[in-house]
């Protein structure tokens, strides 16, 4: 029958119907899905949303379900946030390359520290640009006391509560050394998860010493590659093309936007008005939550 098709010119036709499909639909192209997973992690307030495994839940099922897909790229930038919502994020990729047997390639842009490096030890390698900035394995917590304001604005504090630790870090009360010995064991904890992780996921990459990795230091990119952090230097199009070839495809796994929003579980039509009224009452903490974002950034220089 194919030596029929060819007599007759039908590997001709063959050809010229392969050029009007899609590319992806092709045999023999080779496609690496990609998603962005950029911001400050968990930090979610109406008009600042963050990054969450319910708002990447599903780009992430869908570029691991792309056709034909070789591996799955993610490109990260985020300087960390909730450790919750981080461990979720990395659970999910762990969950989904093992389900569909790919290989992730993460690619570190201008950071992946705290929460965001947890996110990039889910790659089963870690590439980042020379000036990138990695690390950051700790746990940071922070508030302010305003005790003495409040007394000297006359502002007496009334607080009623049931529960002896229920106030505990109240930050218009004095600090409490009980209570922020409660606190700090709960950060080690958390931390003792953090280092548990990385160590599965680098395992035998990492070459440094636990009271160096672990402090809570980060690192631009030639020390974090000494260091086991990240496994070499390398921008996704250069890298994929060296090892998937130069006619690599590397389509971009975005939320959905506009009218298809709607379909995918995002804002629905005509709650506008509510929205907006519920944005004007809440500027004052979408200045704080805007500040405190900003402060995550600027810890790492931008």
């Amino acid at each position: 029958m194919a030596e029929h098709l060819n007599d007759r010119g039908g590997s001709g036709l063959a050809d010229k119907f392969m050029q009007y499909l899609p590319a992806r639909f092709r045999p023999g192209a080779a496609i690496v899905p990609v998603v962005r997973l950029s911001g400050v992690i968990g930090a979610v307030t109406p008009l600042r949303p963050g990054m969450t495994l319910t708002g990447v839940a599903r780009v992430l099922e869908r570029a691991f379900a792309f056709r034909n897909a070789k591996a799955v790229a993610l490109v990260i930038n985020s300087p960390g946030g909730s450790p919750v919502q981080s461990r979720q994020i990395y659970l999910r990729i762990k969950q989904l390359a093992a389900e569909k047997k790919l290989p992730v390639l993460v690619f570190v842009e201008d950071v992946a520290a705290s929460g965001g490096y947890m996110i990039a030890c889910a790659g089963d390698e870690i590439f980042c640009d020379p000036s990138s900035i990695l690390g950051s394995i700790g746990v940071v917590g922070g508030s302010f006391g305003f005790q003495e304001a409040i007394k000297r604005l006359g502002i007496e504090r009334r607080l009623y509560t049931a529960g002896a630790h229920k106030a505990m870090l109240d930050p218009f009360l004095p600090e409490n050394p009980d209570d922020v010995a409660r606190l700090k064991s709960i950060q080690r904890e958390i931390h003792d998860i953090f280092i548990a992780l990385v160590k599965e996921s680098r395992g035998a990459r990492l070459k440094g010493a636990d009271d160096t990795l672990f402090t809570g230091e980060y690192w631009a990119g030639e020390s974090a590659i000494s260091l086991g952090l990240a496994d070499g230097i390398g921008d996704i199009r250069s890298t994929l093309r060296a090892r998937y070839g130069e006619k690599v495809l590397t389509p971009v796994i975005a939320q959905p936007t506009g009218l298809l929003s709607g379909l995918f579980g995002r804002k629905a039509p005509g709650a506008g008005q509510l929205s907006a009224l519920e944005s004007v009452a809440g500027l004052p903490d979408e200045l704080i939550s805007a500040l405190e974002t900003r402060a995550i950034w600027a810890k790492f220089g931008f």
